[in-house]
């Protein structure tokens, strides 16, 4: 409970209108077990030695290494990259792995000072990347799901950037800015750990 967290981020895909383009996608999948709930389950189950190397490493690079191959980039090519992030060490450390540098993933790391949104992460350290972002700069963007899989997205911020409007809602930095501390108890309540008994009971 100490290291997760909850948030998440929504996109308007379209073909018109663009702040950003997909310039191509690229997916590597495995059967390995690593963190799962089943529907209803209050905790999830953990597959202790599958966690690292075998299922987010092995995933996330291997994923990186197809985008990278397939888009006939470099790292030093982006501006910008975002990796899935369950804790700040994992993105830090894949990052150096595949050659992309601090500089490159600092606006998409938020792990270390939100926690870990698990699905969400990505997705709000692209929305943090996208803040910064001007007119042609490239993004590398990779998720990862456990069971296995990842998926990467080459994207490239448009002039359409210049124009929209940034003011009409808070930036990522400043939502963190607005942060509200909560306590035990009251995280408790909001997740239904606290339970009172039915009368009869």
């Amino acid at each position: 409970e100490f290291s997760a967290s909850a948030g998440g981020a929504a996109y308007l895909i379209g073909r018109e209108n663009l702040i950003a383009r997909f310039n191509g996608t690229y997916s590597f999948t495995t059967d390995t077990p690593d963190f799962w709930r089943r529907e209803g389950q209050p905790y999830p189950s953990h597959g202790g030695r599958f966690t690292g190397e075998p299922a987010y490493f092995k995933h996330v690079t291997s994923c990186a290494k197809g985008l990278l191959e397939r888009m006939g980039t470099r790292p030093s090519d982006y501006t910008y990259a975002v990796f899935h992030q369950p804790n700040g060490k994992f993105p830090t450390r894949v990052a150096k792995m595949l050659g992309f540098d601090d500089r490159q993933i600092e606006h998409g790391l938020l792990t270390p000072r939100i926690g870990n949104t698990y699905s969400g992460a990505v997705p709000l350290g692209l929305s943090s990347i996208l803040d910064h972002a001007s007119p042609g700069d490239r993004i590398f963007a990779i998720a990862y799901g456990s069971g296995a899989g990842s998926d990467g997205f080459d994207i490239t911020v448009t002039d359409g950037m210049r124009t929209f409007r940034k003011d009409a809602a808070p930036t990522v930095e400043q939502m963190l800015e607005r942060t509200k501390f909560i306590d035990y108890a009251t995280y408790a309540k909001y997740r239904g750990k606290i339970r009172l008994k039915e009368v009869g009971e």
